[in-house]
């Protein structure tokens, strides 16, 4: 199965490696606030990087394995007409995650796509 992604702060990482649940949907905003977490698959990581998080050090991004999440994970565009992003309906159980990858700028403050 594909792997999806997901960019936070490697702080917020550690703070879930901490208490043993991730439940950020994005930047600022937490899942019960918005009520999933945003994820990406890998074309698409650099444009959501790029949108929401454009000039910000110190993020990783954390590699997904579908297969092992236990909250339910529904593709969704974010308009009508507009590409679907995977988006997980729950707390994100670390064990799902396989990789976590440093994800910093460029020297312009953009983001490349994941390598």
């Amino acid at each position: 199965m594909t792997h999806i992604y997901h960019i936070t702060r490697s702080r917020d990482w550690q703070d879930a490696q901490h208490s043993g649940s991730y439940e950020l949907s994005t930047r600022d905003r937490t899942l019960q606030e918005v009520g999933f977490i945003h994820c990406s698959y890998a074309h698409q990581a650099a444009g959501v990087a790029n949108a929401i998080y454009q000039g910000e050090r110190d993020l990783v991004l954390l590699v997904i394995d579908p297969s092992r999440l236990t909250a339910p994970l529904q593709l969704e565009p974010p308009a009508p007409g507009m590409e679907a992003y995977p988006h997980i309906y729950g707390p994100l159980n670390l064990d799902a995650v396989s990789l976590v990858l440093p994800y910093e700028p460029s020297a312009d403050g953009t983001f490349d796509p994941p390598a």
